[in-house]
């Protein structure tokens, strides 16, 4: 029998030449910050609160280390956790002082609602070059920071573009805080309208969705294309590849309202301006017969369209003139689900 002398020896050798592995230690591949800033410069005198109510500015670090610019509103002396807050999208080459955005945090915030604007990665000049995918990033990272500031009831409202992207987000992430999806001057069907509303010329078309292709495939998907888009009231904008074929082509793009609504099982609040120029007046109407189809998620979807005698135009795409009736349409279907 081996002795306990021989036996240390022995133990002693093998761990020599088979040495324990180190203890395993955790690491982080990859995180969602915040930290609060001073009042970004350039914002319009208008983003300011009512008396009362408090107004921060945020900078939030989306997982991929994109850095986001977000206004926190907050109402007087209620505490995050029982206060319903609202993610806010903007539309294109828009950010978190837009018009509908601001002046809806504004009033709402002074009614016991939270807002938490964001400007997302296609902000203000970066218009037209972002990566449809990508932003579902920066509503992540916005949705994480309101959970950290202790908010457990969250609205997911998006304006114009940024309605295929709440809706693309809601649709793929059931996370229990999300209560509702609000989309103001939602566009229906992105690709579509793209190819036969805004572009209009096959030739134009096909031309620039071969050379996003060609970009793609070249490995430079954020390159600028070489010819122009035609774009809202018929300007020429410069587009990147990877926009072009994540928002407009229709054959790659993934910004099909009409796809996604019928995959989110949130209410949902619609809100047209009736002078929208942009949002054409059947374009409602495609959202609610998806959401209302046979299999739909959806559990409810009310549609509200605010009068507005002047013709159609850009202003009121953005509520310019009803940004009043719009702010208590929300307030009031929030009230309804006791939110």
């Amino acid at each position: 029998m081996a002795t306990p002398r021989i036996i240390l020896i022995v133990a002693a050798l093998v761990a020599a030449v088979f040495p324990a592995p180190a203890m395993s230690q955790a690491h982080v591949a990859a995180s969602i910050t915040y930290e609060e800033t001073p009042r970004p410069k350039g914002l319009p005198d208008e983003l300011k609160p009512l008396p009362d109510v408090g107004l921060r500015f945020l900078s939030i670090s989306a997982i991929d280390g994109f850095r986001i610019a977000a206004a926190l509103w907050q109402p007087p002396a209620k505490p995050a956790a029982s206060t319903t807050l609202l993610v806010q999208v903007h539309g294109s080459g828009g950010n978190l002082a837009s018009v509908q955005l601001r002046a809806t945090a504004r009033t709402l915030s002074a009614r016991g609602f939270a807002a938490l604007s964001i400007s997302t990665r296609q902000h203000d000049e970066h218009v037209n070059t972002d990566n449809f995918f990508e932003i579902r990033r920066d509503i992540e990272a916005a949705i994480a920071t309101a959970k950290a500031l202790g908010y457990r009831a969250i609205v997911l409202q998006g304006h114009s573009l940024g309605t295929a992207q709440v809706a693309f987000y809601a649709a793929t992430d059931w996370d229990p805080a999300i209560k509702g999806v609000i989309l103001t001057g939602a566009i229906a069907k992105l690709p579509w309208k793209a190819r036969h509303i805004l572009i209009q010329d096959e030739d134009a078309y096909r031309a620039l969705a071969q050379a996003a292709r060609d970009a793609v495939r070249a490995g430079r998907p954020e390159a600028t294309l070489p010819m122009p888009m035609r774009w809202i009231g018929g300007r020429q904008a410069p587009v990147t590849g990877q926009h072009f074929l994540t928002y407009r082509d229709e054959v790659a793009s993934a910004a099909d309202t009409t796809f996604w609504i019928t995959r989110i099982p949130r209410p949902i609040l619609l809100v047209r301006d009736a002078a929208d120029g942009v949002v054409l007046p059947f374009e409602p109407y495609m959202l609610l017969s998806a959401a209302r189809a046979e299999g739909s998620l959806v559990p409810d979807i009310r549609y509200v369209l605010l009068p507005n005698p002047r013709p159609p135009s850009i202003e009121g795409h953005i509520f310019a003139d009803n940004i009043g009736p719009l702010a208590e349409a929300i307030a009031s279907w929030l009230a309804e689900r006791g939110l």
